[in-house]
C-alpha cells in the first residue's frame, strides 16, 4: 500500500556502473536475543460452525498464531516462504515493521522464531521480501534501506533465537516498495523505488552475494507492484520470451496494466496498457497458471466508489489487445490488497476479511465462487487498512501463512 508515486529521476545508473555493496569484512555471527517465544502463542484451533475460537471462517483450520507481540514489533506487513532443498523444513519469512523475522514451521502448530534480520535503517511499514537461490533479498519503504541479501541456509545451524546480519547488501538504491524475481531467468526486479521514475530496475542475482543492477524501465508512471515470468501462454508471437506485468499508477490517476518485453535487460519493448474504469489505485495483480488471465487487485476502488471487494480478471489471449474479461464481486466490502494464483485456486488477503480463497477453475466462462475463508480481523469487514497484508500459498505441505498487520503470523490448512 502506497500511495504516491516516486519521482526522483535517477536514471544514470546504468550497465557500466559497478554495484555499490556493503558487505561484512569479519565473518558473520548471529547473536542471541532476550529469549523471544520460541512457540506460537495460540494452538492449534478446528473450525467449526463457521469459527475457530474468536476467527470466523469457512474450511480452514487455524493451527498456530504468532502475536505481534511476539516478534517483538509494532506491525506486520509482508511474507513469503522458504523450503530447504535438503531438509524439506519449511520456513516462513515474515515481514515486520523493525525487519524480517524467520520462523521454522516444520511442525506448523508449534512454529518456532528463529530470530530476526533488522531493517537495514529505519523502521517502516512498507517491507517486501522474495526468495532465489536459498536467499532471502529483502526491500523497505525505509529511507536508504536497498537490497539486503541473507543467506536462508545459516538458519539450519540456529539452536536459540538469533540477531542476524545480512551477507550482503546493494546500495545504489534508497528505498523501494516492492520486490519481484524471476527464479527462471535470475533477475530480481524492484519496484517503485527512486530509480527509472518509479519503475522497475532490473538486477541480476545469478550470484545471490553479488547482486548487479543492469538497467530498468522508466515509462509508463510508478509501477506499484510486477510479476516478470518466462511467457508460455497462448500468445505465440511472445512464447519463450521474459515478460513484465506491471500495475502502475500514478497517485490514483493513470491506473493501467503494463505488459513490457524485458528479455534484454538494455532495451525493454512495451507491448501494450490496458485501462479500465471505476479505478482507485492499480495494486498488485497475478496470472493465472496458463498465463491466459490477470487476476487484478484496485486498492482503493472499494473506498472510493462504495463497491464490495472486487477483482478484476483480464484476457491476455493476444498480448497486444488485453481485454477486460469480468470482474468479481465478493460478499464482504473489504479492501483486496496482494493475491495469487495456484492450480484452480486464488489466494487473496483481503484486509479486514482476512484470506480469501476463491475457486477459478471457471474463470473462461466468467465464474468465480469463494470456497473458504479465514478471517484474522473478526472485528468488521469494513473497507479499511486492518487486518491481512499478505499470504504465501505455496507451501507442498497444504499450510498457508496469513501475515496481519495487527495480529501477526497465523498458519492455517484447508480442513481434511
Amino acid at each position: 500500500m502506497k500511495f504516491y508515486p516516486l519521482l526522483v529521476l535517477l536514471l544514470w545508473a546504468s550497465c557500466s556502473k559497478e554495484p555499490v555493496l556493503e558487505q561484512p569484512q569479519e565473518p558473520i555471527t548471529t547473536t542471541p536475543t532476550s529469549d523471544p517465544p520460541q512457540a506460537s502463542s495460540q494452538q492449534k484451533t478446528p473450525c467449526e460452525d463457521g469459527v475457530a475460537g474468536s476467527y470466523p471462517c469457512s474450511g480452514y483450520d487455524l493451527l498456530s498464531r504468532i502475536s505481534i507481540s511476539d516478534f517483538g514489533s509494532e506491525a506486520g506487513n509482508d511474507n513469503w516462504g522458504w523450503t530447504d532443498p535438503d531438509t524439506g523444513k519449511e520456513y516462513v519469512l515474515a515481514g515486520l515493521d523493525d525487519g524480517t523475522a524467520f520462523v521454522d514451521i516444520s511442525d506448523p502448530e508449534n512454529p518456532v522464531i528463529l530470530g530476526k534480520l533488522p531493517t537495514a535503517t529505519d523502521a517502516s511499514w512498507w517491507r517486501d521480501i522474495k526468495v532465489f537461490k536459498d536467499h532471502a533479498f529483502i526491500v523497505s519503504e525505509a529511507q536508504n534501506h536497498g537490497l539486503q541479501v541473507f543467506d536462508l541456509t545459516r538458519l539450519r545451524e540456529v539452536t536459540s533465537p538469533q540477531t542476524f546480519t545480512s551477507d550482503t547488501r546493494l546500495t545504489e538504491f534508497g528505498n523501494a516498495h516492492n520486490i519481484w524475481i524471476n527464479e527462471a531467468s535470475g533477475y530480481a526486479y524492484v519496484i517503485g523505488s527512486e530509480l527509472f521514475q518509479g519503475g522497475p530496475a532490473f538486477i541480476n542475482i545469478a550470484d545471490p552475494k553479488n547482486p548487479v543492477l543492469e538497467g530498468g524501465y522508466a515509462e509508463d508512471s510508478y509501477t506499484h507492484d510486477a510479476q516478470i515470468v518466462i511467457y508460455n501462454g497462448p500468445d505465440p508471437e511472445y512464447q519463450g520470451r521474459e515478460l513484465l506485468f506491471g500495475s502502475n499508477s500514478d497517485g490514483g490517476e493513470n491506473n493501467q496494466i503494463v505488459i513490457v518485453d524485458v528479455t534484454d535487460k538494455a532495451n525493454p519493448e512495451k507491448i501494450s496498457s490496458i485501462t479500465y474504469s471505476n479505478g482507485g489505485y492499480t495494486h498488485q495483480g497475478f496470472l493465472s497458471e496458463d498465463q491466459q488471465y490477470f487476476f487484478l487487485g484496485d486498492e482503493l476502488d472499494e473506498l472510493r466508489f462504495g463497491s464490495p471487494t472486487q477483482t478484476r480478471i483480464f484476457d491476455l489471449t493476444r498480448l497486444s489487445s488485453p481485454l477486460q474479461h469480468f470482474t468479481y464481486f465478493a460478499s464482504v466490502n473489504a479492501i483486496d490488497h496482494n493475491g495469487y494464483a495456484k492450480g484452480d485456486e486464488f489466494y487473496l488477503a483481503s484486509y479486514t476479511a482476512g484470506l480469501r480463497v476463491l475457486d477459478i477453475s471457471q474463470v473462461a466462462d466468467k465464474k468465480i465462487t469463494e470456497k473458504g475463508f479465514f478471517d484474522t480481523y473478526p472485528i468488521d469487514n469494513n473497507p479499511k487498512f486492518n487486518g491481512v497484508w499478505n499470504v504465501y500459498p505455496f507451501f507442498e505441505s497444504g499450510v498457508i501463512a496469513i501475515q496481519d498487520i495487527d495480529s501477526g503470523l497465523f498458519l492455517v490448512k484447508a480442513v481434511e
